[in-house]
């Protein structure tokens, strides 16, 4: 027990410092208003409430577009109820807000640890990583899925990290676990992404292990890994599966509409790589996560500056209202 004792002290730590951050909200029963969360729950409300009046799910709704599946927008599957039992004592039943700080630093702290990070600094890691500024954009966007997924990469892989270091039972089952939890988040895109960063970690410890003649312990690792990502995929099969046969029909697949007079900028399947991409971070964008607002933060308009305000000319009131800000003078 004495042995664990640093361990109980950060997740404790983490279960203060996630209820302190979010205390209004939890003791005053404030609400953060979150774009994509609402409109999620706009969108899943007709078939919230038919389950509720009848006890059967329904996969259609009439509450967006005139009419689709509700795969994305309310998924919902028994296969995945003990899943979601786990899930919830990972977070240790915390409420709204608080849990999703907790799993955020939780997630960092285990990956450190089992990089043999001692566990005070592997807290103060899991601190830092946590209140890094991109996360808490997502919470306040709404982005709750996406954020989610990305506080289960971490442990995905220290899962990884440990299987490779010889450690096969344990690793094997961290990486299913939390790639199993990562999946049930529904953020594919970002699990997609995670795929490359995994093949850079394969590719390096297959270089260690090309140098010092292991090959057959990395063969080992790698096939035990495969086993992982079976279960943790296999287990949200039916989710992943109705997705792969909705993204058909949707614009995310082949396109049924072509344009005779610009054929150039057609794409034979999938969506244009400048739409996919106009929501991401800019390369110079990335250091936002160290540094706030180095690229200057988000537009917003200008008449909410006030210091900008003060030398505005009244007559041009209207003008203001429709800018957003932008760095320089404007007039």
């Amino acid at each position: 027990m004495k042995k664990f004792l640093p361990d109980l002290i950060a997740i404790l730590a983490f279960v203060v410092i996630s209820f302190v951050y979010f205390f209004p909200a939890v003791t005053e029963d404030r609400i953060l208003f979150q774009h994509d969360t609402a409109a999620g729950a706009g969108a899943g409300q007709e078939a919230k409430e038919y389950y509720e009046r009848t006890g059967e799910r329904t996969r259609w709704t009439n509450s967006i577009f005139g009419g689709m599946p509700t795969y994305q927008m309310a998924p919902s599957y028994d296969s995945t109820d003990t899943l979601k039992v786990a899930e919830k004592a990972y977070h240790l039943f915390l409420p709204s807000y608080v849990w999703l700080t907790f799993i955020m630093m939780l997630g960092f702290y285990i990956l450190l640890r089992c990089m043999g990070v001692s566990a005070w600094l592997s807290a103060l890691g899991g601190i830092i990583w946590a209140f890094s500024s991109y996360f808490f954009i997502l919470i306040s966007a709404g982005h709750i899925w996406k954020f989610i997924t990305l506080a289960y990469i971490p442990p995905t892989i220290a899962g990884i990290v440990l299987t490779y270091r010889k450690k096969y039972l344990l690793g094997g089952v961290l990486t299913a676990l939390f790639l199993a939890l990562q999946v049930l988040s529904n953020h594919v895109q970002m699990s997609y992404y995670f795929l490359f960063v995994i093949l850079l970690i394969a590719g390096a410890f297959f270089e260690d292990a090309w140098r010092n003649k292991e090959l057959p312990h990395f063969f080992k690792a790698s096939g035990i890994l495969i086993v992982a990502a079976i279960v943790g995929i296999s287990v949200n099969l039916s989710n992943l599966y109705h997705t792969y046969e909705y993204s058909k029909e949707t614009m995310r697949g082949k396109s049924e509409l072509k344009s005779e007079t610009n054929s150039a900028q057609q794409t034979s399947s999938g969506l244009d790589r400048n739409y996919i991409t106009q929501w991401s971070y800019g390369i110079g964008e990335t250091f936002s996560l160290m540094i706030p607002n180095i690229k200057g933060g988000a537009s917003v308009p200008i008449v909410q500056n006030e210091k900008a305000m003060e030398k505005a000319n009244p007559m041009y009131g209207s003008i203001y209202s429709q800018l957003t800000q932008y760095f320089g003078d404007q007039l």
